[in-house]
């Protein structure tokens, strides 16, 4: 057995170092724990025990995603600190906009050879996630595919299941003209978009992880590693003193395809551009490209990472709970986004 343990590590797949690095597990997530988690961590699979006295119909929402060639980045940097909890965020906001609140979390990670730093910070990253958001990381898969993955590159994927009162679910369907959208501020590229900022930052202009972006203060690397915002506190504070109708989270698509998925069929969305500040590294992408409006709303956030669309009576409330903006508004139409440009002033 030691003899083909050892052929199998020479092959790439080192059984005896998974065994290790997964041995400080327990430690690395006490902090994403619930009550309600059963079994330890290692076994053939999760055991969460489904207990809701407080709803009447529980309905279970998940959803799977990843980071994308964000990744990239991380290793450019070979920092990986923060990728495991940007996904985490970005997997709890895509089930929080149907008002979902987030019960476990399972992640794969996939590479040519364990790295055990690497892990280990990829673990604590989605540790931290899962505590600020409530919800336990209750298994995963770390999986070495010599030949598949090359180098120091990886690919990181997780899985998220919530719960929400039937009664409760936010699904668009009073949504009506004359309702407004507000827009919540991202932190910059969040997990979407890489591979067009990539090709123009490094492919067309050029750019290094440590140039500075104009203002003196921001360095490029550390732009594009900041941490997808988790708008889950936003969301619950916000609808416990406002109806929200309908949550779009503004990740691959943009605000032109994401927003028309909670839309009803009879209206549109309308995008006043230039009633929020556009962030320095998204202008950057924007001067430096030729690219149209269209496709940048469509590739990027712009600095939006979610839209919440209310009454127009609960629009100024809702503002000042989330520290957003009003960006438009709904219109009748035929469920889709139409940008507007803003009116020039005559001089």
């Amino acid at each position: 057995m030691s003899d083909r343990l050892k052929a199998y590590a020479r092959a790439g797949v080192d059984v005896d170092l998974g065994n290790k690095v997964k041995a400080d597990l327990p430690a690395l997530l006490k902090s994403a724990h619930r009550p309600e988690v059963l079994g330890k961590i290692g076994s053939f699979g999760g055991l969460f025990r489904a207990a809701f006295p407080k709803m009447r119909d529980p309905i279970l929402v998940a959803s799977i995603d990843g980071v994308g060639t964000k990744i990239k980045i991380a290793v450019l940097l070979d920092r990986h600190d923060t990728i495991g909890e940007d996904l985490v965020n970005h997997c709890v906001n895509d089930i929080a906009v149907l008002g979902a609140e987030p019960l476990f979390f399972l992640d794969y990670m996939a590479s040519e050879r364990l790295n055990p730093e690497r892990f280990r910070q990829l673990i604590k990253g989605m540790s931290r996630g899962c505590a600020r958001a409530g919800c336990a990381l209750i298994g995963g898969e770390t999986a070495q595919m010599p030949g598949i993955y090359h180098g120091a590159d990886y690919d990181l994927v997780g899985t998220i299941v919530g719960v929400v009162d039937r009664s409760r679910i936010i699904d668009g369907k009073s949504i009506r003209p004359g309702d407004i959208i507000i827009g919540l501020p991202s932190s910059g590229l969040h997990t979407n978009g890489f591979s067009l900022a990539r090709e123009i930052l490094f492919n067309q202009l050029g750019c290094r992880l440590d140039a500075s972006l104009g203002d003196g203060r921001a360095i490029l690397g550390d732009e594009l590693l900041r941490v997808h915002t988790l708008y889950l506190p936003h969301i619950r504070k916000t609808r416990a003193k406002v109806k929200i109708k309908g949550i779009a989270h503004i990740t691959g698509g943009g605000l032109i395809d994401n927003i028309p998925r909670v839309l009803p069929d009879h209206v549109d969305a309308e995008i006043n551009l230039g009633s929020w500040s556009i962030p320095p590294i998204f202008r950057l992408l924007a001067t430096t490209s030729r690219i149209d409006n269209e496709e940048l709303y469509q590739v990027f956030n712009m600095g939006i990472g979610m839209t919440f669309i209310v009454a127009a009576k609960d629009a100024a409330q809702t503002v000042a709970l989330t520290k957003g903006k009003i960006i438009g508004q709904i219109v009748k139409g035929q469920r889709k986004v139409v940008l507007k440009e803003a009116l020039k002033k005559k001089s």
